[in-house]
C-alpha cells in the first residue's frame, strides 16, 4: 500500500507517537512518500528507515491510497491542494489546535492506522470552491476547501464589492469585505462573520460580508451551481484575494468569478468520528450545567 505523507513541525510531546507511526507503517510493508521538507523535518526528530522516497509540490501522487496530513486544519487545506483532482484520502492528525477536520488525536494514531488497513472507515466527500480572475492570480492550485476571501487591504478604507449571481445583479456590499465559504468553510471565517453552519453534505455556498457599513446586510446562502462574480471599487487601487490560507494582492480591475470544482476533497472518517460529534466537541455544543455530558435529555 503507497501512503503519502505532509506535515507540519509538531510539539517535542508527540515524538514518540510519529516514531510509532513510522514504525507500524513500516512494520505492515507500506510504501511510504514524504514531503521532502517534512522529511528534512522528521529527520531530525525521529529515526526514518533508509529507502523511503520523497515529493514534493509539483510531483504526481498518482497510486498513492492515502494521504497522512500531520498538523492542523491549515496543514490538511494545503494536503488538497497537492492531491487535486486525483481525490485520494486524506487522514487528517492533529498536532495543532482545534481539528474540525484533523480530527484523530496524536494518542488514536495506532488505531487510525489499523482501521486504515482493515478498511473500517467511510470517505467524505468534501466541495471545493474554484476560483478563475482575468488576470490570472492563482495558477494552477485555484481551488480551496474553506472559502475564498476579497478584502480590503492593510488599513485602508472600506471597498464596495458589487456582486452578481448567474450573470444577474444581487447586490453591493460596502465593507472590509466579502467571503464566499463551503460548507466546510461554514465552520471557519464565515462563522465569524455571523454565517451559519451548514452539514458537509450541503449543496451551497455562503456569501457572508465582513464588518458590512449596512446592519441590514447579512449572509445569505445561495446554490453551488451558481456562477458568482465580483467587480471591486475602493479608494486603493489594491485589494487582496484570499484562497483557503493563499493570499495575493490584486489590482483594481480584475475579473473574478467563483463556482464549484468538479472534483472533491476526499476526507478519512474513522467510524466513531462524524461532523455532528465534532461541532459538540470543538463547540461545546450542549453543554452546560444542566446537561453536563452534552447527552441529549
Amino acid at each position: 500500500m503507497k501512503i503519502a505523507i505532509l506535515g507540519k513541525p509538531f510539539d517535542e510531546n508527540q515524538t514518540a507517537f510519529m516514531q510509532e507511526m513510522m514504525d507500524d507503517l513500516i512494520r505492515r510493508q507500506a510504501e511510504v512518500r514524504i514531503l521532502d521538507t517534512f522529511h528534512e523535518y522528521l529527520s531530525q526528530h525521529i529515526q526514518l528507515p533508509e529507502g523511503i522516497t520523497t515529493f514534493h509540490r509539483g510531483d504526481s501522487l498518482a497510486g498513492t491510497r492515502f494521504v497522512l496530513s500531520i498538523g492542523g486544519d491549515g496543514t490538511l487545506l494545503d494536503t488538497v491542494t497537492y492531491v487535486g483532482a486525483l481525490q485520494i484520502p486524506v487522514l487528517g492528525i492533529n498536532t495543532g489546535r482545534l481539528g474540525f477536520l484533523a480530527t484523530i488525536s496524536p494518542d488514536k494514531i495506532a488505531q487510525a492506522i489499523d482501521a486504515l488497513f482493515k478498511g473500517h472507515f467511510v470517505l467524505e466527500d468534501r466541495s471545493l470552491i474554484r476560483v478563475d480572475t482575468d488576470p490570472d492570480t492563482f495558477g494552477d492550485i485555484n481551488f480551496g476547501l474553506n472559502e475564498f476571501s476579497i478584502l480590503k487591504r492593510d488599513t485602508s478604507s472600506m471597498i464596495v464589492v458589487h456582486t452578481y449571481i448567474d450573470g444577474e445583479y444581487l447586490n453591493s456590499y460596502w465593507a472590509d469585505g466579502l467571503i464566499v465559504a463551503t460548507p466546510t468553510g461554514s465552520t471557519g471565517y464565515s462563522l465569524s462573520c455571523g454565517g451559519p453552519v451548514m452539514l458537509p453534505q450541503t449543496n451551497n455556498f455562503i456569501i457572508a460580508p465582513v464588518c458590512p457599513h449596512n446592519l441590514n446586510v447579512r449572509p445569505l446562502i445561495v446554490s453551488d451551481r451558481s456562477v458568482i462574480s465580483f467587480e471591486i471599487e475602493g479608494r486603493s487601487n489594491n485589494f487582496l484575494l484570499s484562497l483557503d490560507s493563499r493570499s495575493k494582492t490584486v489590482e483594481a480591475g480584475i475579473q473574478i468569478a467563483v463556482r464549484r470544482e468538479n472534483f472533491s476533497a476526499r476526507l478519512v472518517k474513522l467510524n466513531h468520528v462524524n461532523f455532528l460529534s465534532t461541532l459538540r466537541s470543538k463547540l461545546n455544543w450542549g453543554l452546560d450545567r444542566r446537561n453536563p455530558a452534552g447527552i441529549p435529555v
